[in-house]
């Protein structure tokens, strides 16, 4: 669908319920718990950051709550498109008796005059206004209103009616909402109700605009956010808690981390901590098993003959030794080298590639760094490298969080 105009998509309220929440600290009792505040705490401080940054209001808060939780428990009507759109535009203008029109604190909200350029856009009817010269109009003072410093009058209130009619713009402001009206009306006309032979659809839309109109509200969008992310908490319930059946949702504890998110409290978990600790326990349920067996390998192989382990843990055995230089951290270095999985899985070859690879010794995986140094020019190296000295708990290409990787390298020169 066209994008709609300003009014359609900035919905901008939601009903208050009379609930209050407060931010305390949760009882984490094992992983699961702790994940599921977690995921809490990430979302509603991204929230909080991206949405509340010019209305962080207790309202708004209690209401995205409310919102959240009646998305969860299937206690959010469903609505046609026109209806939710009806809805929207009702609680939007609602909204703008305290913002001004089109939330442009200069210019006084006529709602009589702009729900009259409403209907006449839907009904297409241009006797007042073309459709064309109300976009240009609306464009052009808008543009001259920036910066001004003139407020906005007292809103003259008003409701949908349900006909198009000839009116008389009287004044700037008469003729400001006709033509932002008339904009939305003739888009929603075009795009919504493109399709509504018999106008059921155009008479449920302004039923819906006026129910939305007697909604006191503080943010939709939010609401409308909150109500949805509900939605698919529940609704992925059943195949566990981000996708991992392992992992069981507990909604109380995702509702307490969004409150604590979006009232800022950090005494368990931040954005980036909460996020870090998802990471890394979907991470440790889906490969800790590659952790344990590059552990269990590892242990093994330190026990062959010819294979030497250094303080950091990383394990080689010399397969040719050099006779040049050895290179430093800071060296750029030239070498062919074979990449393995502890199973034998080829995932990076610049032997199979044909070609060898330059690079700077110091802008590599840890044990590259410390292994390449140990070898003189001409010298052919076998590296056993632990998952901490390599990717850690980042996958990279086909390589697996928590992998323990096998390199043969070759270092054929010291590049200046």
């Amino acid at each position: 669908m066209k994008k709609l105009s300003v009014i359609i998509l900035a919905a901008m309220a939601m009903i208050s319920c009379g609930n209050t929440y407060t931010a305390h600290q949760a009882e984490l009792a094992n992983m699961n718990d702790s994940i599921n505040f977690a995921l809490g705490i990430a979302n509603g401080a991204q929230i909080k950051m991206y949405y509340l940054s010019n209305d962080s209001s207790l309202e708004t808060v209690y209401e995205f709550i409310d919102a959240l939780q009646a998305g969860y428990d299937g206690n959010v009507p469903e609505l046609t498109e026109e209806a939710r759109i009806g809805k929207n535009i009702g609680a939007s203008v609602s909204q703008g008796e305290k913002n001004g029109l089109a939330d442009n604190p200069a210019w006084t909200l006529n709602e009589k005059m702009f729900f009259q350029g409403l209907v006449n856009g839907l009904e297409q009817d241009t006797t007042v206004m073309d459709v064309n010269d109300a976009r240009r109009y609306f464009q052009d003072q808008y543009a001259a209103s920036q910066g001004s410093s003139e407020k906005a009058g007292k809103t003259i209130k008003g409701s949908c009616p349900r006909k198009a009619k000839t009116v008389v713009l009287k004044n700037n402001t008469d003729s400001l909402n006709f033509a932002f009206g008339l904009m939305n009306g003739h888009d929603i006309a075009n795009y919504v109700l493109k399709d509504d032979s018999t106008g059921a659809k155009k008479v449920e839309l302004i039923k819906f605009i006026n129910k939305g109109l007697k909604e006191k509200v503080h943010n939709l969008q939010l609401k409308n956010m909150a109500e949805k992310i509900g939605q698919s908490i529940k609704e992925q319930e059943a195949n566990g808690l981000i996708g991992e059946p392992s992992l069981a949702t507990d909604f109380a504890l995702i509702k307490q981390g969004f409150i604590n998110g979006l009232l800022g409290d950090n005494s368990q978990f931040d954005a980036q901590s909460a996020g870090a600790y998802i990471q890394e326990t979907l991470n440790h349920i889906k490969y800790g098993d590659t952790k344990e067996l590059g552990e269990k390998f590892l242990e093994e192989n330190k026990l062959r003959e010819g294979v030497i382990t250094t303080e950091s843990g990383l394990q080689y055995e010399v397969l040719k030794m050099g006779k040049g230089k050895k290179p430093s951290a800071t060296d750029k270095v030239k070498v062919h080298y074979h990449g393995t999985l502890i199973d034998g899985k080829v995932f990076d070859s610049s032997v199979e590639r044909g070609e060898p690879i330059t690079f700077a010794l110091n802008q590599v995986i840890a044990g590259w760094t410390e292994g390449v140094q140990l070898m003189p020019v001409g010298s052919k190296f076998k590296f056993y490298i632990p998952q901490n000295l390599g990717y850690g708990e980042r996958a990279a290409g086909d390589i697996p969080p928590y992998s323990t990787l096998i390199f043969e390298v070759e270092l054929l020169d010291i590049e200046k």
